[in-house]
């Protein structure tokens, strides 16, 4: 599967120098694989939920989150966000707050 883009992977890890190696290993990871569709990554990835219209990967033992939208028939993964997991709880309370999906 291809991802798009490492760039906010490295920008993440270059403010937080522990989420290098965790954000490394998921890439890799991603990069290597087909996903034909979420059964598939929740396979891979235990710790990863689908939330409409992003799919949520817990990294580095909970401490960091990509969020994600994927197109599996184009077999591409476009990054939206990387969070600490602090920092998800607050995107993800702001938009409940708006009534928005996550």
């Amino acid at each position: 599967m291809r991802v798009i883009s490492r760039r906010a992977l490295r920008e993440f890890w270059e403010l937080n120098p522990q989420a290098k190696e965790p954000l490394s290993a998921w890439f890799r990871i991603v990069e290597r694989s087909d996903f034909p569709n979420f059964g598939a990554i929740k396979q891979a990835f235990g710790a990863a939920d689908f939330v409409p219209p992003y799919t949520v990967f817990d990294i580095g033992g909970n401490k960091f989150r990509i969020i994600a939208t994927i197109h599996y028939n184009r077999e591409r993964m476009y990054i939206r966000y990387v969070f600490t997991h602090a920092e998800y709880d607050r995107w993800s309370k702001q938009l409940q707050r708006q009534g928005k999906k996550r």
